[in-house]
């Protein structure tokens, strides 16, 4: 289990670097393209946004999994062990059940809008099509992709939930063998 564990925190770390990565270069290229040559690319205004949102879902999952993300944490420090212990079980349970919630709501919205065109990436994605010859590429300027990254962010935010919870109840075990439990 702790192998699986490891390797989801570092494809989420992986997936948040990268978009952010991504996001600055593409940016970076945009802007000395428009000092040195007078003209921006296309999708350089747009697609840094639609990355950021993925980089925000891959963080979100991260944060998660490394219990680094924002917590009222007042109440639960002034509880005992046990009793924090399961306030963070159920806190767990919540947080898979938010992520499938995130999952169907992200469905639901892509596909009411996912026809709608991409201002700045219509273009980038009809002349992936016609120069590739694979029609299904047009989706790449159609806004309904790009939505899915709440869906994405769900699906993350569920695994990491649940990966969370099974590492805590198995720490619980494993501590009841020695006397106490552990966080």
């Amino acid at each position: 289990m702790e192998r699986v564990y490891r390797f989801a925190r570092r494809f989420f770390a992986f997936g948040a670097g990268s978009s952010m990565a991504l996001v600055f270069l593409i940016i970076f290229v945009n802007s000395v393209r428009r000092y040195t040559v007078g003209k921006s690319v296309a999708w350089g205004e747009e697609l840094p946004i639609y990355l950021t949102i993925y980089g925000i879902m891959f963080g979100i999952a991260y944060a998660y999994m490394s219990d680094s993300h924002i917590r009222f944490a007042v109440i639960l420090d002034m509880l005992g062990k046990r009793a924090k212990h399961w306030v963070l079980v159920l806190s767990d349970i919540t947080t898979f059940a938010t992520g499938v919630a995130l999952v169907f709501a992200g469905h639901a919205f892509a596909l009411r809008r996912g026809h709608v065109a991409s201002s700045g990436l219509k273009s980038t994605g009809d002349w992936l099509a016609d120069s590739t010859g694979l029609h299904w590429l047009e989706w790449f300027g159609k806004v309904g992709t790009w939505q899915y990254a709440v869906v994405l962010g769900g699906v993350m935010l569920a695994i990491a939930a649940l990966l969370r919870l099974i590492v805590r109840i198995q720490s619980t075990s494993q501590a009841d063998e020695h006397g106490e439990p552990s966080l």
